[in-house]
């Protein structure tokens, strides 16, 4: 195991002498020759991204402990090239030169890089060890790879590690971990996060594109999943008002491997993932990553089926040149559960396994095949070019017979149906040109980008209708006593069903400087123009609507260094959400001619690198919804915008290793979300956003004994919140602790016990509606069996 080093002093750009020198932690000298030549021979895994190569040499200078001198002007404008897999540490710094006209020289006390050409060194196999649930960069939030310390924005990044130890397979499992993010219930049909108070089903990235219909993703294919704090639209475009979250998936990267995992729990949960990675030649690696789950669920009648398969073929046609083409196919297919109704304020005292409706006719489903393309390409002058392509369909079905209100004198609850069909097409491309260069003392990573984007919605919605009882009933009183119901039901359209049919067009174009002044001062300024259009047809009627936006969306973050380890940050940016809705659904000739939905973010934060592999970070901000359209208090027949709601919160955050042997993730959230304005009868001003807790905690840790045993243990916390907007009904809040056992059989053959909710405690983790509220589950058991071959 290597020591653990400090992060070294940054140094002034302006110097003709870069020199990166480390130290050990426990003495705080330089590495004698005896210790770096060990070090440097030590075979680790590297995964080092193309970035400017001052950048890249630094941060493989972090990770070995070795020193490295170069004239800087000789770094400037370099690009370096990407080093993924198992190298000794001169044969990673020879791989990070490759390409660019330098030459690495190992001399008595370190590495000098000169400009004569590099010679590659021989490539070294060997076993990773499991690694911690520190993140040191991120590509997301600024398009260009960065330190997380250097970016002006909160970001919580939940890595491969956690999501195995963990056992997560769902949005769900990852959100709980993400201070300031939750899950909202989504009908049972979707995933439906609330961020920093923003209720949202369209948020969701997929390699850094856009991937908004409503489904219930799986993490079989992901490598790490990033939650990004606050407006982003100068990145991501429309939407992302409180934060959104990409995922990250596996691809062919060169490195040989196989894993096979399967897994068993309560309730029959029976899962199969499976990872191949290969590569063919120097030139040519494939990789696919598969899953096949049929389980049941603490629910009466619940169950889930869902298949994934994710081929992905890398080409490397040239030492500057990258080329990843890979196509998903995923079909989920479960029953739309939308869980217990309440009485008096509070969620119905009832079983937790007990169905409100019918789940026989509750069926939902999601068939999608997307195309992914990346082209990657470095020029000669550190000019770098990326180009990603994503087609995508989206097949979505829903049905669901569920419950409404209690009538407590008759014994009754309310049980209506209603189905909805949604077909999506998305072709999205987007185009980024970044280039690194100084003026003076001052350096630049310019990134100028362009996205063209299509979208094509159709979706029908149908009522259901009790017709044993009467032709066009909607509503069945179900008895208290057995709510789960077996009755005839005919779907048709109600006068008031949707069946539309809508493009969305974005033109969009984007600029961001990332400037560093000094060692000590750096900033972030860019804008993004999106030029956002839509043509909508409601087919009921054939009327036609379209709507034409231009969203100017700025971003401007400063960061303060007092010292290399410790950033802090203020910025500043705003989104927008167009008239059509995240869902590009809902728009009418009276909500067309309203401005867009605006968001405004102010935050100020602190991120410090406690440890090399230890991470703390905090911050608060002040999130502003204007633009909201209600009806006119003195024209009920007319719509004025007014301002919405405003959240003010606090986050705080820690990641990493605390120890060798001791790995954590914690989290904890304060949020303060109000009605800023009346906006209906029941909305009103002063009242609490809904779903949105005042207190939040999230904690895990994992502490291994000896290379063979560890154990995890974690909790989760959060407090009362309301189930909508009206504060009519509470979810009371609760504490909810998990387990597990880790045991490494052979070093290719581990596994691992998962216990959900390990003292059995009673909770409501979200609702949908006041009379949508889901039960949390009982005790949970899940042992799974992992091998690498």
């Amino acid at each position: 195991m290597n020591p653990r080093f400090p992060v070294p002093p940054r140094c002034n750009p302006s110097r003709h002498l870069l020199a990166l020198t480390i130290a050990t932690v426990l003495a705080g000298a330089t590495l004698a020759p005896t210790a770096w030549s060990a070090e440097a021979t030590a075979i680790q895994r590297f995964d080092l991204k193309a970035e400017p190569l001052k950048l890249a040499v630094e941060r493989w200078s972090q990770q070995t402990g070795v020193r490295v001198e170069a004239d800087a002007r000789t770094l400037a404008g370099v690009t370096s090239s990407p080093v993924h897999g198992d190298y000794s540490a001169g044969d990673a710094l020879a791989a990070l030169v490759q390409g660019t006209g330098l030459r690495v020289v190992q001399g008595p006390d370190g590495f000098t890089i000169s400009g004569d050409r590099a010679t590659a060194l021989d490539k070294v196999e060997v076993n990773s060890s499991r690694v911690g649930y520190a993140t040191e960069r991120t590509s997301s939030a600024t398009k260009t790879d960065t330190p997380l310390r250097d970016v002006p924005q909160s970001v919580t990044v939940v890595g491969q590690q956690l999501i195995r130890d963990q056992a997560m397979q769902s949005m769900a499992d990852v959100v709980r971990n993400i201070p300031g993010f939750g899950m909202a219930q989504g009908e049972g049909n979707r995933d439906a996060p609330v961020l920093r108070g923003s209720p949202s089903t369209a948020d969701f990235f997929v390699d850094g594109l856009r991937d908004d219909t409503q489904y219930f993703r799986d993490l079989y294919n992901i490598e790490r999943v990033e939650g990004l704090k606050g407006p982003n639209a100068m990145i991501f475009g429309r939407g992302g008002s409180g934060g959104l979250i990409n995922r990250v998936t596996k691809v062919a990267d060169f490195n040989d491997g196989n894993e096979l995992s399967f897994l068993a729990g309560s309730w029959r949960n029976l899962r199969l993932t499976g990872d191949t990675n290969h590569a063919i030649n120097d030139r040519v690696a494939f990789r696919v990553t598969g899953v096949y789950e049929d389980s049941d669920s603490y629910r009466d009648g619940v169950s889930i089926e869902r298949r994934g398969i994710n081929p992905t073929v890398a080409f490397k046609p040239g030492d500057a040149t990258r080329i990843v083409l890979g196509y998903e196919y995923f079909d989920d297919d479960r029953v739309a559960d939308r869980g217990i109704p309440s009485l008096a304020g509070r969620p119905y005292r009832t079983g937790t396994s007990t169905f409100y409706g019918d789940p026989d006719q509750s069926p939902t489903g999601v068939t999608i095949h997307a195309f992914n393309a990346l082209v990657e390409h470095r020029f000669d002058n550190g000019l770098e070019l990326r180009n990603s392509t994503r087609v995508a369909d989206y097949d979505k079905f829903y049905q669901n017979v569920f419950p409404g209100a209690i009538n407590a004198a008759a014994g009754t609850v309310a049980i209506a149906a209603y189905n909805n069909q949604t077909d999506r097409r998305n072709t999205i491309n987007q185009t980024d040109l970044t280039w690194v260069a100084s003026t003076g003392s001052v350096q630049h990573t310019l990134l100028g980008g362009i996205e063209l984007a299509r979208q094509e919605t159709d979706n029908l919605r149908l009522t259901g209708y009790f017709t044993g009882i009467g032709p066009n009933v909607t509503t069945f009183n179900a008895p208290l006593a057995s709510p789960r119901i077996a009755l005839p039901i005919e779907f048709r359209q109600s006068a008031t069903d949707a069946q539309n049919h809508g493009i969305a067009e974005t033109k969009a174009i984007y600029l961001q400087d990332q400037i560093e002044f000094s060692p000590q001062w750096s900033a972030i300024v860019g804008v993004r123009h999106d030029s956002f259009d839509v043509d909508f047809t409601n087919r009921r009627n054939g009327v036609e609507t379209s709507a034409s936006d231009g969203l100017l969306s700025p971003r401007a973050g400063l960061i303060y260094k007092p010292a290399e380890a410790v950033s802090l940050y203020g910025s500043y940016s705003i989104a927008y959400v167009p008239r059509a809705g995240e869902q590009l659904s809902s728009l009418s000739p009276t909500n067309a001619a309203f401005d867009p939905e605006k968001f405004k973010n102010l935050e100020i934060g602190l991120k410090w690198d406690v440890m090399q592999d230890l991470a703390f970070t905090a911050a608060a901000y002040r999130l502003d919804r204007t633009n909201v359209v209600v009806p006119d208090p003195n024209d009920p027949t007319l719509s004025i915008l007014v301002d919405g709601q405003r959240v003010e919160g606090v986050e705080l955050g820690l990641a990493g290793n605390l120890t060798e042997n001791w790995s954590v993730m914690a989290g904890y959230a304060w949020q303060d979300g109000t009605i800023t304005a009346t906006q209906s009868a029941t909305v009103t001003r002063g009242n609490t956003l809904a779903q949105v807790p005042r207190h939040s905690v999230s904690l895990w840790n994992r502490y291994d004994f000896s290379p063979t045993w560890g154990i995890g243990l974690g909790a989760i916390h959060r407090s009362s919140i309301y189930a909508s907007t009206d504060n009519l009904v509470e979810l009371p809040g609760f504490s909810r602790f998990d387990g597990a056992v880790y045991y490494t059989i052979s070093p290719r053959l581990q596994t691992q016990l998962n216990i959900e909710n390990l003292f059995d405690k009673r909770y409501y983790p979200n609702a949908h509606s006041n009379t949508n509220i889901t039960p949390g589950s009982p005790r949970a058991v899940r042992l799974s069996l992992t091998a690498q071959f």
